[in-house]
């Protein structure tokens, strides 16, 4: 296993942040060496997730791993985590509005609405099923990094909730 290396960010506008990404059926290796690099890649951005297509994989997986830093001072402590082949199982009905920003959308931040607690489902580097339930910062996380497996960015996130709070 080679060390981790830092990884191109795909930035908006390039094609990769709008494909849906394709499900992980192989667990071998080479996965490991992306989980690591994409790692190495959001620490050095001072990310707290980082989605595969992010760093130009069609992949179906992202890392997450939240602590204090220059974007996000307050952000709590937590184990670096990788998910991958992610479901969203259910969404509480509490909502609540946060400031993210993306590291594909270089300084740009925005208020976005999400579920303050999730229920998801999803495997590990060895292919083992995971449930677990998010809640607060690292629900936003997932539901944020779940967006971008779906082609969706924040851009197109904010302007869906745009287009719900102000119907034509």
């Amino acid at each position: 296993m080679s060390s981790s290396q830092i990884l191109p960010i795909a930035i908006t506008g390039e094609p990769i942040l709008n494909r849906i990404a394709v499900k992980v059926s192989q667990f071998d290796a080479s996965l490991i060496q992306l989980a690591d690099d994409m790692l190495a890649t959001m620490m050095a951005a001072n990310g707290v997730g980082i989605a595969a297509g992010q760093v130009h994989s069609p992949l179906a997986m992202f890392v997450m791993a939240s602590r204090p830093n220059e974007r996000y001072p307050n952000a709590p402590v937590t184990e670096p985590r990788v998910i991958i082949n992610p479901q969203i199982l259910s969404y509480s009905t509490q909502t609540q509005a946060g400031i993210e920003g993306c590291l594909s959308i270089p300084d740009s931040r925005m208020s976005i609405v999400r579920s303050q607690q999730i229920d998801t489902r999803f495997q590990n580097l060895k292919g083992e099923f995971i449930e677990q339930s998010f809640s607060d910062f690292e629900a936003r996380i997932f539901q944020h990094e779940f967006d971008h497996i779906k082609g969706i960015t924040l851009i197109e996130r904010l302007a869906q909730q745009q287009k719900q709070a102000y119907p034509a």
